[in-house]
């Protein structure tokens, strides 16, 4: 079978990379085409284009760049022709993928979903696309099964696929340790414009804690320069394709939100949330968007278990009180690691990328 996937960000491109390993496993004959990153190259498929080139964030930012993605939705179409798949899989990444579905079911294209498209957020009424375009959508949230129950539309629960990941780096991987100081470690983001911005902040907690080894997780698809204009003369180290063995070892993460700060809590390290983005972007957001917390860890768990820093709250002096708390408040860290075991508990223990697989290739009409 044929198969075309569709990533434009770090956390696709891991997921991905677990799909195809996975399609590989249940489908000897396995051809897979994709958009999406390192991971999913390394793991068979034939890469078109990187996601560093799709990353576009925020209202502001996508308008500046129309040209580039319709040029990009346009040769994506062609691609897609060309290669004839028997199924077309979407994972996450909305504005692109959504676009893509509602042409693929026009040429006829079977069309899968893996990671669903956060409509329960906002624009609730994409759902109705979905329902059009999408033959199977695999949602990897627990709570999504019910929302789009509502709207009448049945889909397939495979679990969360960080849940497969970190556990198998918790039980097989072993720790290589980064400093002999305890560790606080800094996640700062896979795009460049959000480095730019929440890296400096983070920064800024470095005079404060004098007797940790602050470390920051470099993003893969980023050249070493982005991080060392930034960093300076500040005494902390930078690290590249280590960020799972930095949780592992780390005493309390600064995690832009995102998929890193679900990764973070299920590695079980206490963290604390930093967003901030494009004013005019934000503030469009905030229109649109209904929903109370803008981590995974607090949605999926419906409840502040975790701090988030957002925006003007994003401060210096917020950030240093928030940190403090984390790293000493031994009370508050007792109701996070058992926040954090009812975290595992409602993500299941279900194998995602096996299902995903299994799904997808029935799809295709294999199984």
């Amino acid at each position: 079978m044929r198969y075309y996937i569709i990533a434009g960000e770090a956390s696709g491109d891991l997921h991905g990379s677990n799909l195809i390993k996975a399609l590989h496993v249940q489908d000897s004959y396995a051809e897979v085409r994709c958009w999406g990153g390192d991971r999913m190259q390394s793991a068979g498929a034939t890469l078109v284009k990187h996601y560093r080139e799709l990353a576009f964030m925020g209202f502001v930012e996508v308008i500046r760049h129309l040209k580039e993605i319709k040029n990009n939705i346009d040769f994506c179409k062609e691609d897609i022709l060309a290669f004839k798949p028997d199924v077309l899989v979407h994972i996450d990444y909305p504005g692109f993928n959504l676009r893509i579905a509602e042409w693929g079911r026009k040429q006829g294209l079977k069309i899968a979903y893996y990671s669903s498209p956060q409509v329960w957020a906002w624009k609730e009424n994409r759902v109705k696309k979905i329902k059009r375009d999408v033959d199977k959508m695999l949602v990897i949230l627990p709570f999504e099964v019910d929302f789009y129950k509502k709207w009448d539309y049945e889909v397939t629960y495979v679990g969360h696929p960080l849940v497969e990941v970190v556990r198998n780096e918790k039980d097989n991987v072993p720790v290589i340790p980064i400093s002999d100081k305890p560790i606080i470690a800094l996640l700062p983001g896979s795009r460049s414009q959000e480095i730019k911005v929440k890296l400096p902040v983070m920064l800024q907690m470095v005079k404060y804690f004098p007797e940790y080894c602050f470390v920051v997780a470099q993003a893969s698809a980023q050249p070493d320069s982005l991080y060392k204009e930034m960093i300076g003369d500040t005494p902390v180290l930078l690290v590249k394709d280590q960020t799972y063995n930095l949780l592992k070892q780390a005493k309390a993460g600064l995690v832009t939100s995102g998929t890193a700060t679900l990764e973070t809590a299920l590695f079980g390290l206490p963290e604390v949330v930093c967003y901030k983005g494009n004013p005019v972007s934000f503030w469009l957001a905030t229109k649109l968007v209904d929903v109370k917390y803008i981590s995974l860890v607090n949605l999926i768990m419906d409840k502040e278990v975790v701090k988030e820093l957002i925006q003007t709250n994003l401060t210096e002096a917020n950030l240093k009180a928030a940190l403090t708390r984390v790293l000493n408040d031994e009370t508050y860290k007792k109701e996070l690691k058992q926040d954090y075991d009812t975290l595992w508990h409602k993500l299941g223990d279900k194998q995602a990328s096996v299902l995903a697989a299994k799904e997808i290739i029935a799809l295709a009409g294999g199984k």
